[in-house]
């Protein structure tokens, strides 16, 4: 089934790629746009464009009536959705479904599985992946909190089974703090997700962030793409990614690669999504957190270490191709990505506005994934993303460099980014030599 007019659901950086490569495929490529972005470079580049409310994205891109509608007006065969927004929304697929639009990711019983992570957990393991002791299933309160917790051991952690974001979640070393934790972490989870649905986790202390790249088609046949490091954190949101994960050895990475594999032929997945996993680098050990069933947002080193179109791939599986085989995937060299965000380097609190210079960075194996633009206002409603810096290079220490450079070049005036702090990071020693883990911005700054 070639699809023809595929509708981009989603807004920023990730409308413009994805733009790109349907238009790379001799495809049309229609997009949805608030009245925020009216001015923004995907709406001027599409085929079509279709306002579909105000700012606000539940008036816009959360407005499953409106996409539909510009589906249908538009004539799409198909929608793609992207990241955020409705990527995971079990109602937005089943609506599709029924419209007859080819949702361009996963069907509902997958992303059903793997929604609740709490229930995830439980897939997984009834699968044989590894995963982090603690509750099978969801914890109903603070007292029985308390019990689990005295039989896996502190430190533990609290999370919200529909999280995400680092939202509603809680680390707890002590018994007596178990009680205000857990209703803390309860009141921020139904605030942020409608859910207070809360499980338990053994904290792992000095962990490594790591996520395997997968994309399965309707045949059964499942291909991984690698592996990422994303350690680099704040507060649980992702700045810095590579690939590959040079932490791990060999026979590790082969595993996980294995287990990843194995694990979505066990929930009968289709489309592209993400294994992430805890690495415990005293034990090397690794242990699944969750599946983020959709496309990530650093799904960029996979595509430079790989050479592979990642989004192409997505629509050839919607159309009913078959994958090449694992054979055909070659991992080489070292990628890394920086997240450019409007936000103060300093305290990271956002800083929308207007784009008053803009030098994007070029050369050899350096690529800038951003829809702005000199004059161009960023709008205070949505996620202060940007850009995606990704350079690529023959080893770590040259990809470092290179980024380093590609840093240097960028120029965004008019607003504050974090390029600084990126920038600062490629001067560390510790970040050169790897002696980080998920928690090393909170300790050190």
């Amino acid at each position: 089934m070639a699809l023809e007019r595929i509708l981009i659901a989603n807004r920023g950086e990730i409308a413009l790629r994805a733009l790109r490569t349907i238009q790379e495929m001799g495809k049309k490529a229609i997009v949805v746009y608030s009245t925020a972005d009216k001015d923004a470079l995907y709406v001027r580049y599409a085929d079509a464009a279709i306002c579909i409310g105000n700012p606000r994205s539940s008036d816009s891109y959360l407005n499953i009536p409106a996409i539909i509608s510009a589906a249908e007006i538009s004539e799409a065969d198909a929608i793609f959705p992207g990241y955020g927004f409705l990527s995971e929304n079990r109602n937005f697929v089943e609506i599709c479904e029924k419209e007859g639009i080819k949702f361009i990711g996963p069907g509902v019983q997958p992303m059903y599985l793997m929604s609740d992570k709490s229930k995830a957990k439980s897939v997984m393991k009834n699968a044989g992946v590894p995963v982090i002791p603690g509750s099978d299933g969801a914890v109903a309160n603070a007292e029985a909190a308390k019990k689990l917790a005295a039989e896996i051991g502190y430190p533990v952690i609290l999370k919200a089974a529909a999280g995400g974001g680092g939202r509603g979640m809680r680390v707890v070393e002590r018994e007596e703090d178990i009680e205000k934790n857990f209703w803390a972490a309860e009141s921020e989870a139904l605030t942020a997700f409608g859910d207070g649905t809360m499980y338990m986790e053994k904290y792992i202390t000095s962990p490594r962030h790591v996520e395997v790249q997968i994309i399965a088609d309707d045949y059964g046949n499942v291909l991984h793409i690698g592996e990422r490091d994303c350690s680099m954190q704040r507060r649980h949101q992702k700045l810095i990614e590579e690939s590959p994960a040079v932490v791990l050895d060999d026979e590790t990475r082969q595993k996980l690669h294995e287990v990843a594999v194995k694990a979505t032929k066990a929930i009968g997945y289709s489309g592209a999504g993400t294994f992430e996993f805890l690495y415990d680098q005293a034990e090397r050990k690794f242990y699944f957190i969750e599946m983020n069933t959709r496309l990530q947002v650093e799904h960029c080193v996979s595509e430079m270490v790989s050479g592979v179109d990642i989004i192409e791939l997505m629509i050839r599986v919607a159309e009913g191709e078959k994958l090449p085989p694992q054979e055909s995937i070659k991992i080489s060299g070292h990628a890394i990505e920086c997240r450019i965000t409007a936000e103060d380097p300093k305290s990271f609190t956002p800083n929308p506005g207007k784009i008053t210079k803009f030098i994007a960075p070029g050369g050899r194996n350096v690529r800038f994934d951003s829809h702005i633009y000199e004059g161009y206002s960023v709008p205070p409603y949505y996620d202060s993303m940007i850009g995606k810096l990704i350079v690529y290079d023959k080893d770590r220490e040259r990809a470092i460099a290179k980024m380093k450079v590609a840093l240097d070049e960028l120029v965004i005036q008019g607003i504050k980014t974090t390029r600084d702090f990126h920038l600062m990071m490629m001067d560390s020693e510790d970040f050169k030599h790897g002696r980080y883990d998920t928690n090393y911005l909170s300790r050190h700054y």
